[in-house]
């Protein structure tokens, strides 16, 4: 066992006695140490509710013939940093993440891992980390929220809360009504209840194989959660016994997978970042362009909350991954069978699978035969940038408009606050990516206050940022290359003509070549936001969103 280089020989008395210290026995030397990386956080509601998962996955542990020891990885709710500058350290906190589980796991000589996540850059974080150590592992998401209700109307965090802002500044709802859908939107521990980022991610994490079937849709506070992070402790010894690795298991053809199974469920954009970032810590040939190839041959058979009225617990009812995996796998010939850390091919599992094919369409009726997800090009975004075309009503597929050019989300947000913003303006939000947030800030509030404000069909918004799992309408993000870097998001005007082609794949400024040199050459970018601390490393190091924003 890889533990022997702590645990065996003479030398190793006094590392012997400092796991003593631990409360480490005898008998337990002789089995494999399982760490258990917790997200454990009181401030995050998808996480408040693990200490109760660690000690299930503890039991199993133990039950399975392990040894385990839990220790704490940072979390960032996306939710409490949305809209002010905490929100920068959103995405860089995955990087943090996974250097802080490579460093204890690697430290300590562990045999292998169980890594305990549910939010937005947890669960890539922790995907990045087992494919960069290479041992044993095995990933339980925490599971989603509860749906809200008052008066008998069905909430979500984006409905009842982002969104609810929006009608309330529009006099469509009043203060009294505001507080009330306030208090019964987030009616329970875990992630918010619709296919956001974080439920994306946990889903791709069950179609990557690197979690039990189920394990992305049961409910955080169910017994069937419960169950499976005791089972993913007992699974957790098998996989160090049998020597089962992440790479053995995330694979060009399992990523490849993850993409298919993405598109066709019309996920969060931020996966685009986090599979190519995954890719990468892999080391496996994994990039836009693969995205961009099977974005025109995968149909689209799920629509979730924010694309539908469906939340995750309607989704778990209908069948969930495995519902999705049976039908890919029986109608896709690109989807790959194969076996994950359940040590069973995922053909054996879904085989009996139930589908409720009012959720889950067969491939031959899905909701659209575009995908959930495409990447746009032109002259804006030559590298690429990405739009949920899940999200966006078919009428505005071709989209033309007048720039509005804010160099700020907090700018952007006061137009959009004191109604400057019309019907047909297209608002560009830029300084906002990777480097030059920096960060790379999600737009959630001003796209959720648009569509609040009724403007979800009429108006655009583009940004070098990036947008939550929970924005809806004509809005394009991850423009490569970004304003910091000098692309030509930087050299937009207000009153400058922007064409949206959906359809197309295409996103275009009406602007010539020659009055863009000009622009270029008079362009003077604004000075850094953050010159000291973690942000101030990230900028320096950080690539752009087209290669996953990796440092």
């Amino acid at each position: 066992m890889r533990s022997d280089n702590v645990k065996k020989g003479i030398a190793r008395t006094p590392h012997r006695s400092l796991f003593m210290a631990t409360g480490v026995s005898k008998e337990g030397f002789k089995r494999p140490f399982i760490g258990i990386a917790s997200s454990f956080s009181d401030l995050v509601p998808g996480h408040i509710g693990m200490r109760d998962l660690e000690r299930q996955i503890e039991k199993g542990i133990h039950s399975g013939g392990g040894q385990s020891f839990i220790f704490g990885v940072p979390a960032v709710c996306d939710g409490i940093a949305m809209g002010h500058d905490g929100m920068r350290y959103s995405l860089p906190s995955r990087d943090l993440i996974a250097d802080c589980i490579e460093t204890v796991a690697n430290a300590h000589q562990l045999d292998g891992l169980v890594l305990l996540s549910n939010c937005d850059k947890i669960t890539p974080a922790m995907l990045i980390a087992a494919v960069r150590l290479n041992i044993p592992t095995i990933i339980v998401t925490a599971g989603p929220m509860l749906d809200g209700e008052s008066k008998c109307e069905k909430l979500t965090m984006i409905s009842g809360s982002f969104e609810a802002v929006g009608k309330y500044r529009s006099g469509l709802i009043n203060e009294t009504r505001l507080l009330e859908l306030e208090e019964a939107s987030c009616p329970s521990a875990g992630s918010c209840q619709g296919l956001y980022t974080a439920n994306t991610m946990a889903c791709l994490t069950e179609v990557l194989g690197m979690s039990l079937p189920w394990c992305a849709t049961a409910a955080a506070v169910s017994s069937h959660k419960r169950r499976l992070a005791f089972e993913s402790g007992m699974q957790i010894v098998e996989l160090v016994r049998k020597n089962k690795t992440p790479l053995d298991i995330v694979t060009k053809d399992t990523l490849r997978n993850a993409i298919i199974a993405d598109l066709a469920m019309g996920g969060s954009t931020n996966s685009f970042l986090h599979i190519l970032a995954i890719a990468n810590a892999a080391n496996i040939d994994v990039t836009l362009k693969d995205f961009e190839e099977l974005s025109h041959q995968i149909h689209q058979i799920v629509k979730l909350e924010p694309s539908s009225a469906i939340t995750m617990s309607g989704f778990y009812q209908a069948g969930g991954i495995n519902a999705v995996l049976k039908t890919l796998l029986r109608d896709v010939p690109l989807f790959k069978d194969f076996e994950g850390v359940s040590l069973q091919k995922t053909s054996k599992i879904v085989k009996d699978s139930y589908i409720d094919e009012n959720i889950i369409h067969p491939y031959s009726e899905p909701f659209t035969s575009k995908p959930g997800l495409g990447i746009l090009y032109g002259n804006i975004s030559p590298n690429g940038s990405v739009i949920k075309i899940s999200a966006v009503d078919e009428s505005c597929y071709e989209f033309v408009g007048k720039a509005k050019v804010f160099n700020s989300e907090e700018d952007a947000m006061f137009a959009l606050e004191h109604d400057k913003i019309n019907e047909g303006d297209v608002i560009v939000i830029r300084y906002e990516g990777p480097k030059g947030g920096p960060g790379m800030r999600e737009m959630l509030a001003p796209t959720s206050l648009l569509v609040g404000k009724g403007l979800g069909t009429k108006a655009a918004l583009i940004t070098d940022g990036r947008f939550s799992g929970g924005t809806r309408g004509i809005c394009v993000g991850h423009i490569c290359p970004e304003a910091a870097d000098g692309g030509v998001i930087a050299l937009i005007e207000d009153g400058d003509i922007i064409e949206i082609n959906i359809n197309n794949r295409m996103m275009n400024l009406k602007v010539s070549e020659e009055e863009l040199e000009t622009r270029r050459k008079k362009l003077i970018a604004p000075k850094p936001r953050i010159t000291k601390g973690y942000l101030a490393k990230y900028a320096r190091t950080v690539q752009d969103a087209s290669h996953g924003a990796i440092v």
